[in-house]
């Protein structure tokens, strides 16, 4: 089975320091769906994880964040894709739970669920925690430059090993070749 990873905010929509609330703030990048659907014609597995730490803030509740993520993955198969599993850590950065990247909760469930190791899968991300996750579990990180991307980036200190494209339709494309 393939298998890829694939942060949300910023990577498949529009990011916002306000964050993403409710659907009509959910905004598809351009080219992300088509990407999805790339991905799904290939044969792999589309999961994403994602720090939704709103709800801890209590910006949103589950309802709002269900709505958001069905609109995704309605948009997403509207496009030809597919949109496999949605894994989420809803606690904010102070509550130092196990699953909100960097840390590996998230990434250790999406391997028991599926069944396999994470070695060298696709993790596409667009912030260092996103990296750092992918690499302590042994997947491949790759960064995008959409959303948060083009700061991270600046700022360094990524994995060695980490890919950059300019956005997930670039990554995509590379990973078909």
């Amino acid at each position: 089975m393939k298998l890829i990873i694939l942060d949300r905010d910023g990577v498949i929509n529009y990011d916002s320091d306000a964050f993403i609330k409710t659907p009509d703030e959910w905004k598809p990048i351009p080219g992300s769906l088509e990407a999805i659907a790339h991905l799904t014609q290939m044969g792999y597995r589309v999961v994403v994880a994602a720090n939704q730490s709103g709800i801890g803030r209590g910006l949103m509740d589950m309802a709002a964040l269900n709505a958001i993520n069905d609109r995704m993955w309605k948009a997403a198969c509207q496009a030809g894709g597919r949109i496999d599993a949605m894994f989420f850590c809803p606690h904010a950065c102070a509550d130092k739970c196990d699953c909100r990247k960097p840390a590996t909760g998230m990434f250790k469930e999406i391997a028991q669920r599926f069944g396999l190791e994470l070695d060298g899968v696709p993790a596409i991300g667009d912030s260092l925690r996103d990296m750092q996750a992918a690499a302590t579990v042994g997947a491949l990180p790759v960064l995008v430059l959409t959303g948060k991307g083009e700061k991270t980036k600046a700022e360094g200190g990524l994995p060695e090993n980490t890919l950059i494209f300019s956005d997930l339709a670039a990554a995509v494309n590379a990973l078909a070749k």
